[in-house]
């Protein structure tokens, strides 16, 4: 057996993947389950980025979303009180919707890969390139991505106050 055997049988594992959890994300019923189904189908995109040999995209999109982002939202959710909302039912316009959405995805991911059946796939980045990347994010726009940090903060800890007992307001007792 040849090397794109094994290439075409990882892809279509890690696709499966992906899908499955991404599937997984939108039906799971626990908020908490479906933040982490999002974490392991980015994952799985990861590794579909590592066989099209983008690895900095692949580094970053494990580093980055599913390390960071997914573990802010799951500190997010473990603070607010969603039990309400876990007894939720889907309607069968809902799956409809959501069955649509993703043969439609299906559809487009398949026109967009035709292409790259026939050749090796793109080249891989070059150390310039990242190199020109981190210039430009760490040195050409270091104000705008501090200022996300600060942002991003400001709303874990309204989150945090928002969802103490009692509120914002700080009365204590109150239904």
């Amino acid at each position: 057996m040849d090397a794109t055997f094994f290439e075409w049988v990882l892809f279509w594992t890690l696709a499966v993947g992906a899908v499955g959890f991404a599937l997984l994300v939108v039906a799971g019923r626990s908020p908490v389950s479906s933040a982490l189904s999002l974490a392991c189908s980015m994952v799985f995109g990861a590794g579909l980025m590592v066989q099209l040999r983008a690895y900095f995209i692949a580094a970053v999109q494990v580093l980055v979303y599913a390390g960071a982002v997914i573990v802010l939202f799951l500190f997010i959710i473990m603070l607010m009180d969603l039990r309400a909302e876990v007894g939720r039912r889907r309607g069968a316009l809902g799956l409809l919707a959501v069955a649509v959405v993703c043969v439609s995805m299906a559809v487009a991911g398949w026109r967009a890969l035709a292409p790259l059946a026939g050749g090796g796939g793109p080249p891989p980045a070059a150390p310039d390139e990242v190199r020109q990347f981190g210039r430009l994010l760490f040195a050409d726009n270091v104000l705008p991505l501090e200022v996300t940090g600060v942002l991003l903060l400001v709303v874990m800890v309204g989150v945090v106050v928002l969802c103490r007992p009692g509120g914002a307001d700080g009365e204590r007792g109150r239904p």
